[in-house]
């Protein structure tokens, strides 16, 4: 993401529609392994604390998902596009700070790193299925390149 966001924000007065479609596949990957995985899994057993913060990542993924939903309607060109998506960044931003100094600590101390590396397992699996699962769906089916073949 660091890369995505410097490329966007050298670029601050231009087109960042581009970017931003890769910006928004990758904190939609992100999102769903987080979501599926690893939050239920910290949520089953963390202490009070960290289900907390786990808690507020999620308010926070909320809070991401609406602005990537709005970002895509717009164009990589206009003001509001460039307003919330430098807005979008500093949430990302706020939010991965959250969870380097505050969560990762927390769940090193909670839960034992054969677990952990098991976990980051789980995570890659899952990471790797979804992106080839959104690929597949984004590719034209048989049908429809036969069609537009044909035409």
């Amino acid at each position: 993401m660091d890369a995505l966001f410097s490329k966007a924000k050298a670029n601050e007065d231009g087109n960042n529609g581009p970017v931003f479609k890769r910006i928004n596949g990758e904190l939609d990957t992100h999102a769903h392994i987080e979501e599926r995985i690893f939050y239920p899994y910290i949520l089953e057993r963390g202490d009070q604390e960290l289900n907390r913060i786990v808690r507020e990542g999620i308010e926070e993924h909320k809070q991401i998902k609406m602005f990537l939903a709005d970002l895509a309607g717009l164009s990589g060109t206009s003001e509001q596009f460039r307003a919330k998506l430098k807005v979008l960044m500093e949430d990302v931003e706020h939010h991965v700070k959250e969870e380097e100094d505050e969560m990762f600590p927390m769940i090193r101390d909670q839960i034992g790193d054969a677990a952990l590396q098991k976990l980051a397992q789980r995570l890659e699996k899952e990471k790797m299925r979804y992106k080839e699962r959104t690929a597949a769906s984004k590719r034209p089916s048989a049908a429809k390149q036969r069609a537009a073949a044909s035409a």
